[in-house]
């Protein structure tokens, strides 16, 4: 008779869903708050096994691609970390990158997508288009991985194989901010190779772009998303409104509910919703920053995550343990 791995605890509870005064549904997870001299400050759940951060790696993957020689600026930087909704000036600025590189459309390996902005994708439905690898999500990474390419003189046909020069740099650059060795190497949403991180390991990589030299590549991706955080994400989404609402935050957020913060002061936030849930990932954010302080209209209103019926408030998703 084989035996079975004894299987892990249960992490904890970090958000109800509360519906009418009964809760009616928990998501468990893990977070780490680590303070500006780099120790632990907070610790929920498993914060020490490795985890897929997805696209809460993108900052990372774009300093390598800096480091590398890519040569980009202000939001089209910005736009390089970016899980973009598909608006119009996300199309016009990856066309501006592939257009500087001598590249075009076709030469993105990412998969057709609709537009994840709801307006977009209805425009793009009236207009008679349809999915396209410019709107996917990751078209601003990938076409920053093409520039890097053509900048270092390496083939632009393969940048996705995880043994080109481009991905073993990028792997190099995850490393180094994380303070950690990669865990596995998996296949990301957008066909991307996709490095595993520990959740601390994440936090530290945050960190240390936000502490990095002015003037280096880390400190310079950090200021362009800092100043062009609609660029990052889209227009209505929440990363981009707690980042312009909270001076000096550098965040990024992930598929599977993965969320990483740092403030100036270098004391950072990292987590992961266990079950993917991403309507907890902003509250328990919220409530992580509030923990250290953080205060403002933006913060107060994603804390809570209001439930309707009827057309009516009823309830309420709310964060666990802060």
């Amino acid at each position: 008779m084989s035996s079975q791995p004894p299987r892990p605890a249960p992490l904890p509870v970090v958000a109800e869903v509360v519906r009418s005064g009964f809760v009616e549904c928990r998501h468990r997870g893990s977070v780490v708050v680590l303070d500006a001299d780099g120790s632990t400050a907070l610790a929920i759940g498993d914060v020490e096994s490795p985890i897929y951060p997805r696209s809460a790696n993108k900052p990372m993957q774009a300093a390598g691609m800096l480091h590398s020689g890519l040569d980009l600026q202000g939001e089209l930087l910005a736009l390089a970390t970016a899980s973009h909704s598909g608006e119009d000036f996300h199309v016009a600025g990856v066309r501006r990158i592939l257009t500087a590189a001598g590249l075009t459309e076709d030469d993105l390996r990412c998969p057709p997508d609709w537009p994840a902005d709801e307006a977009a994708r209805d425009a793009l439905v009236r207009a008679g288009g349809g999915p396209a690898r410019v709107t996917m999500n990751c078209s601003g990474k990938h076409a920053a991985m093409l520039a890097t390419c053509v900048a270092a003189g390496w083939p632009t046909q393969t940048y996705l194989d995880p043994g080109h020069p481009l991905q073993k740099a990028i792997r190099e650059s995850v490393e180094r901010l994380a303070a950690e060795k990669v865990a596995h190497t998996g296949v990301d949403g957008c066909g991307a190779p996709l490095f595993a991180l520990s959740l601390t390991g994440l936090a530290r990589a945050f960190q240390a772009m936000v502490r990095a030299p002015e003037g280096s590549p880390e400190a310079r991706l950090v200021a362009a998303v800092r100043a062009h955080p609609a660029y990052t994400s889209g227009s209505t989404r929440d990363e981009a409104a707690l980042i312009g609402a909270t001076p000096g935050l550098f965040a990024k957020g992930g598929a599977e509910a993965c969320y990483a913060a740092a403030l100036p002061d270098g004391r950072t936030v990292a987590l992961k919703i266990e079950d993917g849930g991403q309507r907890a990932r902003p509250v328990v954010m919220a409530a992580a920053l509030r923990r250290l302080g953080v205060t403002n209209p933006v913060v107060e209103a994603q804390a809570y995550a209001v439930l309707t019926g009827g057309g009516v408030p009823v309830g309420e998703v709310r964060a666990v343990g802060f």
